[in-house]
């Protein structure tokens, strides 16, 4: 038995699922049909993909096996502190968690954006 993967959906992945990115759509059909597999999108990346591409929110939060998450007041102080919503959710979400002590991989289009952060990526550039 394999352990349990945890990917957070940043704000360039989710954009990449309403463009039919082939990899993006296969972390979703693995989180839906596979035990273990786990999405997350975090709700300020949620709100910027759909700014990029209108309609991305309401498409991905339909979706079985994608599980949003909302801000809560940890991740709004997390947040403030940051640049960007986006990718300041993202990164928190990122971070271990007693449900995820490994934390989780980001999922990006954009990797170069989390070059000197410390978070593990997944490229998803075709």
């Amino acid at each position: 038995m394999s352990e349990a993967l945890h990917i957070v959906l940043d704000d360039t992945a989710m954009t990449a699922v309403g463009r039919g990115n082939v990899l993006a759509s296969r972390l979703i059909h693995r989180a839906h049909a596979e035990a273990g597999w786990f999405l997350y999108a975090p709700a300020c990346a949620l709100v910027e993909a759909d700014r990029s591409r209108p309609g991305t929110a309401e498409h991905l939060a339909a979706l079985p096996g994608i599980t949003v998450l909302d801000l809560d007041l940890a991740a709004a102080l997390a947040v403030a502190q940051q640049e960007t919503w986006a990718a300041a959710h993202s990164q928190y979400a990122a971070q271990p968690t007693p449900d995820r002590p490994d934390g989780a991989v980001i999922a990006t289009t954009a990797p170069d954006r989390w070059k000197d952060e410390p978070v593990r990526v997944l490229d998803l550039t075709p």
